[in-house]
Order: C-alpha cells, then sequence, then structure tokens
C-alpha cells in the first residue's frame, strides 16, 4: 500500500470521512529495506479516511442433487468499507511528520535620501 492508494476492507462500523487507523502491521517496506514483525511490527500504523460502505457483486450459490430433484438456488452480497491511505507510520518515525519552522522573513528598509 501507498498513500492515495484505496483499498477494501470489511465492513467497519465507521461514518464517511472518519479516520481509521491499522495498527496490526505484518510488513513494512520502504524502497530497498523491509521489516518484518514477529507477529507484528511494533510502532507501525497505518492511517486511512473511510470513504463509505458498498456491496459487492453477487456470489450464486447453487445446491443440486442428481436424483431426487433437489435444487436450492441462494445469492449473497458482501458489504465492504472503502479506505483511502492517508500515510504509513514506520516505527522510526513519530506520530506526526516533522515540519520545518517557519523561515522568519527579514524586513528591508529602504533610505529615502
Amino acid at each position: 500500500m501507498t498513500p492515495g492508494q484505496t483499498v477494501d476492507v470489511e465492513c467497519l462500523a465507521v461514518q464517511v470521512g472518519d479516520t481509521v487507523a491499522l495498527d496490526r502491521v505484518l510488513l513494512i517496506g520502504d524502497g530497498g529495506s523491509v521489516t518484518a514483525g514477529t507477529p507484528l511490527v511494533a510502532g507501525a500504523q497505518v492511517e486511512a479516511v473511510s470513504q463509505g460502505e458498498y456491496k459487492d457483486d453477487k456470489v450464486i450459490v447453487f445446491k443440486f442433487k442428481a436424483k431426487g430433484h433437489y435444487r436450492r438456488k441462494t445469492g449473497h452480497r458482501q458489504t465492504f468499507t472503502r479506505l483511502l491511505i492517508e500515510r504509513i507510520v514506520t516505527p522510526g518515525t513519530e506520530g506526526e511528520p516533522e515540519q520545518q519552522p517557519p523561515q522568519e522573513k527579514e524586513e528591508v528598509m529602504a533610505s529615502g535620501t
């Protein structure tokens, strides 16, 4: 997963626009380095925003027995929640991304001579 990517997960009880923290991370890969958990990566977290729920395509379940005229047809539609990945927090980084303090602008006064 990368930030900006959407992921479909089993239906979660969240509203549209709510932030979801996924803290059970098994593996993190960043370029050439890979960190595998035993079983989880400590301190790793994925932050995502809910984009709503939807139902997947219908799966047809058809039961049939060759003799006896036994036929049963049912269907199932699974509900999913679509998440937009905002950022991935690795164990080496803090919860908030580092921001550089704003640089102060020097005012230059022009002399009127």
